[in-house]
């Protein structure tokens, strides 16, 4: 946004016209502030929404992300967004659907900036900055998926001096990297296009398939790890990812580890470029 220019609401009818006839998006409910465009989704889910039901909204008072953490929302800036998927797939691969969609958020933002990398499970990161995370969230019916709400929030128009203190060099704005207001329904449009190509294949062929496109994005092959999954920190160089999105790390006494989930840092960053 540029200096001065009054906030302007997200234009919800413009995306739905986008997004019209197509399964992601066309069904989209517009919230100027919400708690979390996650739990507005999951409650859509309970009352029988479609697969591909969209909620967006302009700021979050209480924005989730991963491990616990909160998210930065400030309003009418960036893009917060949640969607209702009803995968017909085994309860222990939802865990990959996370995988999926930070390879999709990924692809989405290199329109506008090329070399931006995944990191997993699904933070993407640009110059070593965030710029979007993802949080997925499943609701179960017996031993069965009833729905997964996977969340995106991208940083699209927000200024560095924007962003809380302790975030100012830990994340960056889209529009900082490009010189240019970032039009939130032309992005978004972007990302539900991806997320409904790489979603299909999933169900269809399964995470296998799509791993040499998320290792691809990602670059963390042969880079040095540092993992704490909540008991332990591993500390090793990674060899890529299983068939199952599982992170495997060639510890430092040559053993090798499998990571179900944690919280990676890249020892020597992120390489402009890589």
């Amino acid at each position: 946004m540029s200096a001065g220019a009054a906030p302007t609401a997200f234009d919800i009818v413009a995306l739905r016209t986008a997004r019209a006839g197509k399964r992601f998006g066309s069904f989209c409910h517009y919230f100027e502030t919400t708690d979390s465009t996650n739990t507005a989704a999951q409650q859509l889910g309970r009352e029988g929404a479609p697969e591909g039901a969209v909620v967006v909204a302009d700021a979050q008072t209480q924005g989730r992300g991963r491990l616990g953490r909160s998210w930065s929302s400030p309003p009418f800036r960036n893009l917060y967004l949640s969607i209702l998927l009803r995968p017909s797939i085994a309860l222990a691969q939802a865990p990959q659907i996370a995988l999926v969609v930070g390879a999709a958020t990924t692809e989405a933002i290199r329109e506008w900036i090329p070399r931006a990398t995944l990191k997993w499970p699904n933070d993407v990161l640009i110059d070593g900055r965030k710029v979007s995370g993802t949080l997925t969230e499943l609701e179960a019916a017996g031993d069965a998926i009833a729905f997964v709400v996977a969340g995106i929030g991208v940083n699209l128009n927000i200024g560095d001096d924007e962003f809380p203190a302790e975030l100012r060099d830990k994340a960056v704005g889209l529009s900082t990297l490009t010189g240019t207001e970032i039009d939130r329904v032309s992005f978004a449009d972007a990302l539900l296009g991806r997320l409904e190509s790489l979603y299909d294949m999933f169900l269809t062929a399964g995470f296998s398939t799509l791993r040499p496109r998320w290792e691809a994005l990602s670059g963390l092959r042969g880079r040095r790890l540092e993992i704490d999954d909540g008991r332990q920190r591993y500390t090793g160089q990674a060899l890529g990812l299983g068939d199952d999105g599982t992170l495997r790390l060639r510890l430092d006494d040559g053993r090798e580890q499998t990571i179900v989930a944690g919280d990676v840092t890249v020892v020597d960053g992120y390489a402009t470029g890589r």
